[in-house]
């Protein structure tokens, strides 16, 4: 059995919740990182930076902070799953590359995804974190898509 962590992508969704109880049916008991990654700086925060009296690290700090919470909430849940699971917060632009670049520091066995379902128009403009991840990682990545008729 490969020793390598489970690489958990999770930001507060039910999309999220549910690929952590299936990585759990799939993978049993092992090692997972739960990972959310946000911007460093949102389209909305990027108007204010420009404002001289809203220091410019104030947004990436919230940013990271929050983050973090939205990452030990679903480590809390990996663990009431059964795995050995860690937090961890990035930041990353755009947010696909951010989960790359943990993936490849940890060598995860896989990357696991909740899928929103997204197709046709409202996937080009939203944009499918699930697909990027497909295309770029370069390992494994469980997409777990939603139920049927979600």
């Amino acid at each position: 059995m490969n020793d390598a962590p489970i690489l958990i992508c999770y930001d507060g969704s039910d999309d999220a919740a549910r690929g952590i109880q299936t990585a759990a049916k799939l993978f049993g008991a092992r090692r997972a990182v739960v990972l959310d990654v946000a911007p460093y700086v949102s389209e909305e925060e990027s108007v204010a930076t420009i404002a001289p009296v809203v220091p410019g690290n104030a947004f990436v700090e919230a940013n990271e902070a929050q983050a973090e919470q939205v990452a030990a909430r679903g480590a809390e849940l990996a663990r009431a799953a059964g795995f050995d699971a860690e937090a961890r917060a990035a930041l990353g632009t755009p947010t696909w590359q951010g989960v790359v670049d943990v993936a490849d520091e940890l060598d995860a066995f896989v990357i696991v995804i909740g899928s929103r379902g997204l197709s046709g128009p409202k996937e080009v403009f939203e944009g499918s974190l699930s697909h990027q991840l497909a295309e770029h990682a370069g390992r494994p990545v469980l997409i777990t898509p939603p139920p049927h008729g979600a």
